[in-house]
């Protein structure tokens, strides 16, 4: 199966109509980052996680509501997330003027629970990301609402590739491209758009090691499930992949890396120390890997590392970020 990719064109329209409720984040030279690897790279984060609701994920959710016709929307949408995606469903929902009914975990951070109730969405809580799944599906049967999924679909690449479209625009040419995977509507997207405009730039993905879906998808050439998630970047812990966003990955994605948690908690905290940022554990992941697998090896290259999320309240940051 080849998945359709979203064209340059449709990539821009998009783009043109999100103006109206997103902001274009800026992509900053990170050059203490540089001066610590000591490598001769020029490094660019796209501070994505600037955008509205502290997340790319409004991309995907705008870009999926706008497809639905009026009688959808007035019946509403539902979605499943740790935290990221059903605050950006809910920001969604109330921009085009619909109603959201989002599942989250129980575990997820009360300040992303919270940003739900802000943007007008009734939140359901489940125990875990399989039980979720499986409640988010009895609320799409029962009461007719549609799912915004968190990472599949045209839909989703079409809202995320227009992340990638950004970044040729501010960067230009450039090298090589970091990005973090989850269920991989991100990465698909971006690396689908990156690569139409830039084909010769090397995309990387970067999963957590107890999150690591796509890397067995790509081992078996299909879609694969995980047992368990266990990581502390909840916001990429997908338990499976699906076709469209694996098609799209697997087609435009040059290498998977894998990062530790620990390897995580070191990015968070050298990110704050370098460039005062605080950002969650999956923002990190990219920096992660530049700093673990991927050290040494783009010397005078042009890279850039997509910095995709900041939805973490402090209380958990000092836990989790490696500040000493």
């Amino acid at each position: 199966m080849v998945a359709a990719a979203p064209t340059v064109v449709e990539l821009r329209q998009l783009q043109e109509r999100l103006r109206r409720w997103l902001e274009l984040t800026p992509v900053v030279r990170c050059r203490a980052l540089e001066k610590r690897l000591g490598s001769e790279m020029e490094i660019y984060a796209k501070m994505e996680f600037l955008q509205l609701t502290g997340t790319f994920k409004p991309r995907g959710a705008l870009a999926t509501m706008l497809s639905l016709d009026k009688e959808q929307l007035k019946a509403g949408v539902t979605a499943v997330s740790a935290g990221n995606h059903a605050i950006a469903t809910a920001f969604a929902a109330q921009a085009v003027g619909t109603t959201a009914k989002v599942v989250m975990i129980k575990s997820a951070s009360p300040v992303r629970i919270e940003a739900c109730r802000h943007y007008g969405a009734e939140v359901i809580l489940a125990d875990d990301v399989h039980a979720a799944f499986k409640l988010v599906e009895e609320i799409r049967e029962n009461e007719g609402r549609y799912f915004v999924h968190p990472f599949e679909g045209p839909n989703v690449a079409l809202g995320t590739g227009t992340v990638g479209l950004e970044i040729c625009d501010q960067v230009g040419d450039f090298d090589v491209i970091v990005i973090p995977i989850g269920g991989g509507g991100l990465c698909g997207g971006i690396s689908a758009a990156v690569k139409q405009i830039n084909p010769g730039c090397t995309v990387i993905g970067v999963e957590p090691e107890g999150a690591d879906s796509m890397h067995k998808s790509f081992a078996s050439g299909k879609p694969e499930s995980l047992e368990q998630v266990n990581t502390i970047a909840d916001s990429l812990g997908a338990p499976f992949a699906m076709q469209h966003s694996f098609e799209l990955c697997r087609q435009n994605v040059d290498e998977l890396v894998k990062v530790s948690d620990e390897q995580i908690k070191d990015a968070m905290g050298l990110l704050f120390k370098d460039m005062k940022i605080a950002i969650e554990p999956a923002c990190a992941a990219s920096t992660a890997a530049l700093c673990g697998p991927l050290k040494g090896r783009f010397a005078g290259k042009k890279v850039v590392i997509v910095l995709c999320g900041s939805n973490i309240d402090w209380n958990t940051y000092e836990k989790q970020a490696r500040l000493d």
